[in-house]
């Protein structure tokens, strides 16, 4: 070999490596798509705010929000995507003890005549039990819906609603009370750990836009206007493994991803944490995906989600998207409510 034969072994090595880096999904995203900014500050905050609005689209007086999108034929269409009719739950198990991220357990008085201690000698022929349940559900561990009182930027929750109509006994405004009659719509898991070869995100770990649409192309996914997007970050597989652990940390979705969840004109945002990373990066506003969401765009979020099980019958069927069906209480003037979503391939 000449010298301009070895002069060229370097040059192919290279070539080699960029072409196997770019086979890679997450690699013709990021190429296609370009980096977001990694850098945000309280000025794209503010900016996004007023960029990303929805106040007004369907009315003066909407307290539906984005949930217009999901229309009778949406729902129809998301009915008939169903195919094995197998379901799952996407409802964390409720938790009955203090842990370190949930100081707020679910409490139980139960009462009526059971086998206990005040156990009659004699059982008469019919008898039965009750419990009182007490759950403070907004937090980091109980799955859950948030409506629009839930937040308010600059004195104002969704659509103009003025955070003043939130008394000191319920919210006049923007209760959980106007989905009475349930959310049905076709859903997408996204799930980032899978995406990067791993059971679980680390504490802080942050999404990015070009991690989302790199999954799209991955999954073979198509997000279509009146979807619910659900976010897996692994956070309960890391939870079972390692213990509670402080919530200050959490993996999440960057500021960033609020205008994506825009362009594709989602309805319904979830995650199994509190979609935000924590810290969030962003001074002075420790949510802003929960803040653009539910403030902007009007958008109810589903907290804390099990999308354990979920993820392992979506490998195993190599499908990634089904109908969700969830129904929250129905309790006007509240600002959430307890869930237990439902999702069916």
């Amino acid at each position: 070999m000449n010298r301009r034969d070895w002069l060229l072994i370097p040059l192919g090595v290279i070539l080699l490596a960029a072409s196997a880096a770019l086979s890679s999904p997450v690699a013709w995203a990021t190429l296609a798509q370009g980096a977001s900014n990694h850098g945000a500050t309280r000025a794209d905050f503010d900016r996004l705010m007023k960029e990303l609005s929805n106040w007004g689209r369907w009315g003066k007086e909407d307290q539906m929000g984005a949930v217009n999108l999901i229309t009778p034929a949406k729902r129809k269409s998301a009915l008939a995507s169903v195919k094995q009719g197998f379901s799952v739950s996407m409802a964390r198990k409720a938790e009955t003890e203090p842990a370190l991220d949930n100081p707020r357990p679910v409490t139980r008085v139960m009462g009526g005549a059971g086998g206990g201690a005040n156990a009659a000698a004699t059982p008469p022929d019919i008898s039965g039990a009750s419990d009182t349940l007490t759950v403070s559900y907004h937090g980091f561990v109980h799955t859950h819906m948030d409506t629009f009182c839930h937040r308010a930027y600059k004195g104002f929750m969704y659509n103009g609603m003025p955070m003043t109509s939130v008394t000191d006994k319920a919210c006049t405004m923007g209760s959980i009370y106007a989905w009475k009659d349930g959310i049905i719509t076709h859903a997408v898991l996204m799930d980032i750990p899978r995406l990067k070869g791993v059971d679980y995100l680390e504490p802080g770990t942050r999404i990015y836009p070009e991690d989302l649409d790199a999954w799209v192309k991955k999954a073979n996914l198509k997000i279509q206007p009146g979807d619910a997007v659900f976010i897996r970050t692994g956070r309960w597989a890391l939870r079972d493994a390692k213990g509670p652990y402080n919530t200050n940390q959490l993996a999440g979705l960057y500021i960033t991803c609020a205008k994506w969840l825009h362009e594709h004109d989602v309805a319904i945002l979830g995650s199994d944490g509190a979609e935000d990373v924590h810290p969030s990066g962003i001074e002075g506003i420790t949510e802003p995906i929960h803040a653009l969401v539910l403030v902007a765009m009007g958008m109810p979020i589903f907290d804390n989600l099990d999308l354990e099980a979920l993820s392992k019958e979506a490998a195993k069927r190599n499908r990634w998207d089904f109908l969700v069906t969830a129904a929250p209480l129905t309790i006007p003037g509240a600002t959430g409510s307890p869930l237990n979503p439902i999702a069916t391939f």
